[in-house]
């Protein structure tokens, strides 16, 4: 036995008792006459000390010889602190060691494992078997654990069968591209790792099981960001027999039960905003509503005054950023400098200020009047003390543009609270989305997407106005769910597989497997996935899912601790039956 207890659990009531503790030396205060170590494991620290007066020299002598992160097992007498510590559950004992085993020695380790570390991100990375060691990563995977412990107690309660699909499937158009595997028992053939489990789970829906879910790896080979990974972690469900309704009300209960037993928060019923809406109000269909600066359109008002910039412009639209008036000419310089980045790429920013006094005043006074201000500044609802922030261009662009300003200012200004929440759907959705490049339509969420039944008819006359009977979950402006009622029917899933520029010869090699389940009986059904550490962060009151994950990439997709991607072997290559031809 290793040890009789963990580093966290003991206290007063176990005074005198004799215990055997095993964990890292997390810190060494060596006085000479008196040694205290602080002994770590995932469950706490409990203080040892060795004492001169009560502890033999050989004992000494080998306290002596420790060093961070050695692993060693103690056995002792637990006693009661005299300076106590008020700051950790066993903060009132410490052990009197009486026997040491040195289990492992360690080498210094490249950071302190400490809270507030000194190693920066790329090196904790590289180590991130130290780096979980520290209480803030060793807290994030047990917050991770204990959701989705929840999920899977509460879909269970639900009558929802947990089923795996299969990690080796074939490549399927989704979107992303895929992971691909070589076949070495089918040459020039290839796996695709799965973006989701989408065909799997309608399948499973054709096979009955009626309420399916799993927690499942997914994986897309696009290009990160903070908030992606190559692979990630789906809460993938699907229903039989269910409408739109059927389907939100289960998992809006599923999130408001996680909201009540994380947070501590109750909700009433989620609010709902059309997809149009969303677009019209906040630039983006996961809007952040914990804070207001609704898009304000202004053409009406400010064409036709001479200034060329919003003659010209498809749309003129701007937010009011209450109490923000008293904003300097080089705060607000700053702010026209980040919306010119590349990355936003708006031309320039116009301003209205409607000051404390009164006074109002702007970028573009030379082509507005004081009325003319005055009308505008009614149309943003503005009072005294509002900043105005205007952007024009082209009208997607430029939503696009002010919405990324109005999510920078909700940080700057401390409107995104980490410990707020603003669940929300956004719903009817277009099924599809024309591609300029390609000059035909894409589905904007899958091929499998049912139109609203009222909607259908206009595939045949205007496939861009049809609507999905799709559904997003929102929360925090983070899409952290999404599904959609499928097409069940054969003959209607074959017309979307024309529109999408399928032939019948590519619609048969890509989901030929489908199409012919649908002949022996499909029922009604839909579904939704999670982004599972999306959702874990964000209930943490965070929003970087990299810290939530065990042993996550880097943003060049790269395992730094493992080395990976890697070269393989020439023996291997030529066991695929492949040969390497690298463009310079």
């Amino acid at each position: 036995m290793f040890r009789s207890h963990t580093n966290g659990e003991l206290s007063l009531k176990n005074l005198n008792e004799e215990v055997t503790l095993s964990g890292w030396v997390q810190t060494i205060r060596d006085k000479g006459f008196m040694i205290w170590i602080d002994l770590r494991d995932r469950y706490g620290i409990t203080q040892l000390v060795f004492d001169q007066e009560r502890s033999s020299a050989q004992l000494m002598e080998e306290a002596k010889k420790l060093g961070r992160e050695f692993v060693i097992q103690v056995t002792g007498k637990v006693i009661e602190r005299v300076s106590k510590n008020p700051n950790i559950p066993t903060g009132e004992i410490e052990l009197l060691v009486e026997k040491l085993v040195v289990l492992n020695d360690s080498q210094l380790p490249p950071f302190t494992i400490e809270d507030e570390t000194d190693g920066g991100e790329e090196l904790r990375m590289k180590y991130r078997y130290l780096d979980i060691r520290r209480n803030p990563v060793k807290e994030k995977l047990i917050f991770r654990h204990k959701m989705a412990q929840k999920v899977r107690n509460y879909l269970s309660d639900e009558g929802f069968i947990e089923v795996e699909t299969p990690v080796l499937i074939k490549s399927t158009p989704e979107g992303a591209r895929d992971f691909v595997v070589p076949s070495r028992m089918n040459p020039g053939q290839f796996y695709a790792l799965p973006q989701s489990p989408q065909t799997f789970k309608q399948l499973l829906m054709v096979g009955g099981m009626d309420k399916y879910f799993q927690i499942v790896k997914c994986f897309r080979d696009e290009d990160l960001r903070a908030d992606r990974q190559p692979e990630f972690t789906q809460i993938d469900c699907e229903m039989a027999f269910v409408e739109q309704e059927d389907v939100m009300n289960v998992f809006e209960g599923m999130t408001k039960t996680l909201l009540k037993d994380i947070t501590g928060q109750e909700f009433g019923n989620f609010p709902r905003m059309t997809f149009a809406d969303a677009m019209r109000k906040y630039g983006n269909d996961k809007p952040d509503i914990r804070f207001g600066m609704e898009f304000v359109e202004l053409n009406e008002l400010v064409k036709g005054k001479d200034f060329k910039i919003f003659d010209d412009a498809e749309l003129v639209v701007g937010i009011n950023v209450e109490r923000c008036a008293e904003y300097t000419r080089k705060q607000i310089d700053e702010l026209v400098d980040w919306v010119k980045r590349p990355q936003i790429g708006a031309s320039g920013m116009v301003w209205v200020k409607f000051q404390n006094d009164g006074v109002k005043t702007s970028s573009v006074n030379k082509f507005y009047t004081e009325e003319d201000l005055t009308k505008i500044i009614e149309k943003f609802g503005a009072k005294e003390g509002d900043l105005m922030l205007i952007l024009s261009g082209n009208e997607n662009k430029v939503r696009a543009q002010l919405s990324a300003l109005r999510m920078e200012l909700g940080n700057r200004l401390g409107l995104r609270k980490g410990n707020e929440f603003a669940p929300l759907w956004v719903v009817d959705f277009p099924l599809l989305e024309w591609d300029e490049e390609t000059g035909r339509y894409h589905a904007m969420h899958h091929p499998f997407t049912s139109p609203k039944p009222e909607d259908i008819h206009l595939l045949e006359t205007d496939p861009g106005k049809a609507r999905a009977n799709a559904y997003d979950m929102v929360l925090n402006g983070n899409e952290i769910g999404g599904g959609s009622i499928r097409i069940f029917d054969k003959e209607l899933q074959s017309r979307m597989f024309d529109l999408l520029g399928f032939t019948k010869e590519e619609a048969e090699a890509q989901f030929g497997f489908l199409m012919n389940a649908f002949k022996y009986g499909a029922p009604p059904h839909g579904g939704l996935a999670f982004g599972f550490d999306r959702l874990v962060a964000i209930l943490d009151g965070n929003e970087v899912i990299r810290d939530y994950i065990a042993f996550p990439k880097n943003n060049s997709g790269r395992d730094v601790m493992i080395d990976a991607p890697a070269p393989i072997a020439d023996a291997q290559l030529d066991e695929l039956e492949l040969k390497l031809d690298l463009k310079a």
